[in-house]
């Protein structure tokens, strides 16, 4: 709506000049309910620790745990939290139809440098009274996170404005990513081959095709999300933001030989392979 130094229009005026219907303007949204937060929440811990469990397998855990809970529903809300299962072949459950896919570019390739290799994806970070949804973007070869950020709903505009701060930091040879909608889309898609930067998308053996970003979220839920009930985005933002802060530069990774992600990355320090 429009805004005056020293004085407004009345809504009603504004919603003429603008064709807006004035009912919409006095909408507000209905919150989520407690049930479908505490069903959101387990679908999430269940996911965590099982990424290839699917809708029905999910439900059927949930039944067993005493929920009354269909299928459907949990097939409805994995879709609004952007999760799917981690099948054995390619998963396009999420994916725009319309939208290209490019192959997958990386299987019996070694990852031997810092920047050979970005992967990107995005997570579902419960609060005590919703969520938000977290995007990340990881070298694969020191697992340190590059950029992140957080967003209270899945539109594109986070995506594509954490790659271009990760783009201001270094540029990779590729970028991996799944075939959902956010990374098949035309705004993310011009935007890694104007810096001509090759595309990867998850395919087969997808298990293992995204699977340094998959340990990194099980160890964000685990080590700091699960242990915390966040009662707001600030409070979500400054938790989030402690943890990548520790994980990068504080935890050693015992696949980088007890190293940290940053003196890695950073330092460009040459891991020994056996």
């Amino acid at each position: 709506m429009l805004e005056w130094e020293h004085s407004e229009l009345p809504i009603t005026t504004q919603a003429d000049i603008l064709s807006l219907n004035r009912s919409s303007l006095y909408y507000k949204p209905v919150p989520p309910s407690p049930e479908e937060i505490r069903l959101k929440h387990r679908i999430d811990e269940i996911y965590t620790q099982y990424p290839f469990l699917g809708s029905r397998r999910i439900a059927a855990i949930l039944n067993t745990e005493g929920e009354r809970i269909h299928r459907n529903t949990v097939q409805k809300y994995m879709q609004e939290m952007g999760l799917a299962a981690i099948y054995p072949g390619p998963n396009l459950s999420k994916r725009n139809l319309e939208h290209r896919i490019y192959p997958y570019l990386l299987r019996g390739v070694t990852i031997g440098r810092p920047n050979q290799v970005w992967g990107i994806d995005i997570t579902y970070i419960r609060m005590r009274h919703g969520w938000m949804y977290l995007v990340a973007i990881l070298d694969w070869y020191s697992r340190y996170v590059i950029d992140w950020q957080l967003d209270q709903s899945l539109e594109i505009g986070f995506v594509i404005d954490t790659v271009k701060r990760a783009l201001h930091v270094n540029k990779p040879e590729i970028i991996n990513s799944d075939q959902g909608s956010h990374f098949t889309s035309p705004q993310y898609i011009e935007l890694l081959k104007d810096q001509n930067i090759r595309i990867s998308m998850d395919g087969k053996g997808r298990a293992v095709d995204n699977i340094f970003t998959e340990r990194f979220w099980r160890s964000l839920k685990y080590e700091e999300v699960y242990l915390h009930d966040y009662a707001s985005p600030k409070e979500t933002r400054k938790g989030v933001n402690r943890y990548i802060e520790f994980y990068n530069h504080y935890r050693p990774h015992q696949s980088l030989q007890y190293r940290t992600p940053a003196s890695v990355y950073k330092g460009n320090k040459e891991l020994i392979h056996r």
